[in-house]
C-alpha cells in the first residue's frame, strides 16, 4: 500500500536503467527538491541557514566526496580537513585574483585545483593501503595545514594570517559579505548540493563506479578482469577531491567569510567528515545526507534541550554531544557497518511486503 513496485513496468533499457527507475522513488526525489528550491527559502530565516542548512549542505558535499574514496573505492583517507583547506584557500585566491569572475566559477576551479592536489597525495595508494594509507593521508593533512600556515602568499601577506572572503553576487544578489540573505546563500549551497549528488550518483552507478567498488573489494582480483588500478585509485582521489575542495571553498567563502586554517580545517574536520559517512552509511550518497543532517542537526538539539531547556553548562552539553557521537559510532560499527542508509533500505524493504513483512 505504501511502497508498491507493481505495474511500474520498463519498455526499454534506458528506462530501466535511470537513476531512480521506480515512479514511487522518483517523485519521492521530486517533491523533496520541490520543497527545497520553491518552499524553504521563503520561509528559513538567519538563524536556520547558519545553524542548520548552510552547514548541512557544504558537509554533505564533503561528505559525499569522502565517501566515493572511502565507501565506494575503499581507500582510507584522513585528510579531509586539509582538502578542504586546499579549495578554500584556492578559492581566496582566485576571487582576490580575477575579482571580475562569478565567484560560481572560482568554487568549481577551487574544486579543480583540489583534485589535482588530491591526485598528487593519492599517488601513495598505488603501493600501499588500509592503514599505511590512513597514515599518508594523515600526514598530507598536517602538511597542508602548516604549508597555509607558514607561506604568506596563500593569505596576502595578512598580519593576522587570516583570510577574508571579498564580496561577491551572482545576479545582483549578494553571495559573500555582510549584506548577504539566508535565501541567496542558501540556494547557492543547494544547488552545488542537489549537482554534486546527481554527478556522484551517476558516477557510481556507471561503469567507473563499478571499477572503484572492483578495487574496493578485492583489487587483485579487479586487476585481473581488466580494471586499471592506478586510474581507478587515481580517479577516486580525484572526483574526491574534487567534491571535497567545493565544500571547502563554499564553507570558507559562503558559511564562514573568514577563516584561519589551523582552527577551521584541522584534524577535527577530517574526523567529522569520517564519522559523517560511518554514521550515515559508506557507500552510499544518501547515507553521505543522512549522516551529515544527523551530526549538524544533534549538536542543535542538543544544545536547544539541554542547555536552553535544562539549564546545562555550554560546555557540559558539548562533551555530551561526543560522547554522544563516539557511543554512536562503536554502536553503528558493530550492529548496523551500512549506518542509516542500510536502516532506510531496510525499511522500504518491510514497506514493499506490507502488511505482510518479514
Amino acid at each position: 500500500m505504501f511502497y508498491r513496485e507493481a505495474g511500474d513496468f520498463k519498455t526499454s533499457y534506458t528506462a530501466d536503467g535511470q537513476t531512480f527507475p521506480i515512479r514511487f522513488d522518483r517523485w519521492r526525489y521530486y517533491a523533496v527538491l520541490a520543497v527545497g528550491f520553491l518552499v524553504v527559502p521563503f520561509v528559513i530565516n538567519d538563524y536556520w541557514a547558519n545553524a542548520v542548512l548552510l552547514p548541512f549542505l557544504i558537509y554533505s558535499i564533503a561528505a559525499i566526496g569522502l565517501n566515493i574514496l572511502v565507501g565506494y573505492c575503499g581507500q582510507v583517507s584522513l585528510g579531509t580537513g586539509g582538502f578542504m583547506a586546499v579549495g578554500a584557500y584556492a578559492c581566496y585566491k582566485l576571487m582576490t585574483g580575477f575579482p571580475e569572475v562569478s565567484i560560481v566559477f572560482h568554487v568549481i576551479a577551487a574544486g579543480g585545483i583540489t583534485a589535482a592536489v588530491g591526485v598528487l597525495f593519492g599517488l601513495p595508494s598505488l603501493r600501499i593501503k588500509g592503514f599505511y594509507l590512513a597514515v599518508a593521508t594523515l600526514a598530507a593533512q598536517f602538511f597542508l595545514v602548516w604549508l597555509f600556515n607558514r607561506v604568506p602568499w596563500f593569505y596576502n601577506y595578512s598580519a593576522s594570517g587570516q583570510i577574508t572572503a571579498p564580496e561577491r553576487s551572482v545576479l545582483g544578489v549578494a553571495i559573500t559579505g555582510p549584506q548577504t540573505e539566508a535565501w541567496a546563500t542558501y540556494l547557492f549551497c543547494l544547488v552545488f548540493a542537489t549537482a554534486s549528488a546527481l554527478i556522484a550518483r551517476n558516477l557510481t552507478r556507471g561503469a567507473q563506479g563499478r571499477r572503484w567498488m572492483a578495487i574496493r573489494d578485492m583489487d587483485i582480483a579487479a586487476e585481473i578482469i581488466g580494471v586499471d588500478p592506478l586510474r581507478a585509485k587515481l580517479s577516486a582521489f580525484a572526483v574526491s577531491s574534487f567534491f571535497i575542495g567545493i565544500a571547502g571553498a563554499l564553507l570558507f567563502a559562503v558559511y564562514l567569510g573568514a577563516v584561519e586554517v589551523g582552527e577551521a580545517f584541522g584534524i577535527q574536520k577530517s574526523f567529522l567528515v569520517l564519522f559523517m559517512i560511518i554514521i550515515g552509511g559508506l557507500g552510499s550518497i544518501f547515507g553521505s545526507f543522512a549522516g551529515a543532517a544527523f551530526l549538524v542537526l544533534m549538536p542543535v538539539l542538543l544544545k536547544n534541550v539541554l542547555v536552553g531547556g535544562l539549564g546545562w553548562p555550554t560546555d557540559l552539553a558539548a562533551h555530551f554531544d561526543l560522547m554522544i557521537v563516539g557511543a554512536l559510532i562503536i554502536l553503528f560499527l558493530v550492529a548496523e557497518p551500512h549506518g542509516l542508509a542500510q536502516l532506510w533500505r531496510l525499511a522500504k524493504e518491510k514497506l514493499r511486503l506490507w502488511p505482510f513483512p518479514h
